[in-house]
């Protein structure tokens, strides 16, 4: 298996981590989605074909995370890149949000991040090379209201990027993130449909006056985990239209 390099894409069964996966499939990576609906990783596997396998795995089982990346790295025999995407929100006002409500998003978004990086690592350490890409958000770039977890969690995402960039890089071991901006997912496009002046302010200050793509980080990740980049890393790189230095 060590013919082509090996991706692991978590929260790749929709959105941005699907269109991650897919750009990797077509680039001959063969790349495992990793999600926690067998429903939706069925319907991937049908649209990516061979060049993917799925797994259904719950990545707040922290502890079940050595075992899940050792059986991987077994059956693979490399572990060349990894794309942290997995991640959930929840809109509610600041008082509102019970300490419950927010460990679980930092559980979700950030402590299961680091135990499944860490993880990886190990085997990257071994064969000398890796590339870690972690997706942000721009609420991380900014204040944005009714979203405090989901903020503290992807803020600290980009202080562990460049942590683990600094101590990893030596070893060669590259790590970056990419801070998507309003980006035309399912998701996004409900809640944006649904609060008219929520979307006219996000496309009022993008400079670039529309919504991207998924395959817009689906294509930047290539770019950051592909020798193209070796001489990139702790790099933080909005894919936002302009819309974190718009007016």
């Amino acid at each position: 298996m060590k013919n082509k390099s090996v991706a692991i894409v978590t929260g790749g069964a929709s959105g941005i981590g699907l269109a991650i996966a897919e750009t990797f499939v077509k680039n001959k990576i063969k790349t495992i989605v990793v999600g926690r609906d067998p429903k939706k990783l069925k319907a991937v596997k049908q649209q990516l074909g061979e060049g993917c396998d799925t797994y259904s795995f719950d990545l707040k089982d922290r502890k079940s995370i050595p075992a899940f990346v050792k059986k991987l790295a077994k059956k693979y025999g490399t572990i060349d890149i990894l794309i942290n995407n997995a991640g959930i929100n929840m809109k509610k006002p600041l008082i509102e949000v019970s300490d419950e409500d927010f460990d679980n998003i930092i559980e979700t978004n950030l402590q299961s991040i680091f135990s499944l990086s860490r993880e990886v690592v190990k085997y990257m350490l071994a064969q000398k090379k890796g590339s870690i890409i972690n997706i942000s958000s721009m609420a991380s770039q900014y204040g944005i209201p009714k979203v405090i977890a989901y903020s503290a969690s992807k803020g600290a995402i980009e202080s562990m990027t460049r942590a683990m960039a600094v101590e990893l890089s030596p070893s060669g071991i590259r790590v970056n993130c990419i801070a998507p901006g309003f980006i035309a997912t399912e998701m996004s496009a409900k809640a944006l449909n649904n609060d008219p002046e929520r979307k006219n302010k996000a496309l009022g200050r993008t400079p670039m006056g529309y919504l991207g793509e998924p395959k817009d980080i689906g294509t930047t990740a290539l770019f950051l985990a592909s020798d193209a980049a070796k001489y990139i890393t702790g790099v933080i790189l909005p894919v936002d239209g302009g819309n974190s230095i718009g007016f």
